[in-house]
């Protein structure tokens, strides 16, 4: 979800044993960064690479690739209103399966959000495996869940969100 440059996957997917193992599929909708991640994506011989220049907040974006194994939700949950970011905490397993994990990111500046995040996930039928939060001055804090529950039903036209910032 909004991969931007997609530098979080490039920088681990190349070199990676199971590189042939990835199918991923990144949305973003500025045009300038999904051309920066698909040139960075073919320079690195990553075939098995695609990139939807399209809205990632509309769920229908993402139907001919649900359920996925893995979602990324970097970079989205300081930028959106809390009510955007608990809608789509607690309705992302659509895109899922039983499984499937998510990693996310959040700063933990004030208003410290994360305990909520958390808890969302939680009654949302995840599992957390990891939270990872960084003492340097943007307190960035890196969260992955898995879904132990099952998904919520795929619904089209489902927004999850709207850019603030």
């Amino acid at each position: 979800m909004c991969a931007g440059q997609a530098r979080d996957l490039l920088g681990v997917l190349p070199s990676h044993p199971r590189r042939a193992d990835v199918m991923p599929v990144l949305v973003e909708i500025e045009h300038a960064n999904a051309s920066w991640a698909r040139e960075a994506a073919v320079g690195a011989g990553l075939s098995q690479f695609e990139l939807v220049e399209a809205d990632a907040a509309i769920s229908d974006v993402y139907a001919p690739y649900v359920p996925a194994d893995v979602i990324l939700a970097c970079g989205i949950f300081g930028n959106i209103s809390d009510a955007d970011l608990e809608r789509t905490v607690r309705s992302v397993s659509m895109l899922g399966r039983t499984g499937t994990a998510v990693i996310w990111t959040r700063h933990r500046l004030a208003p410290d959000l994360t305990p909520s995040i958390r808890r969302w996930f939680a009654e949302s039928g995840f599992s957390e495996s990891s939270f990872d939060a960084l003492d340097n001055e943007n307190k960035y804090s890196v969260g992955v869940v898995r879904l132990v529950g099952a998904p919520l039903p795929y619904q089209p036209g489902f927004r999850f969100f709207t850019f603030i910032r």
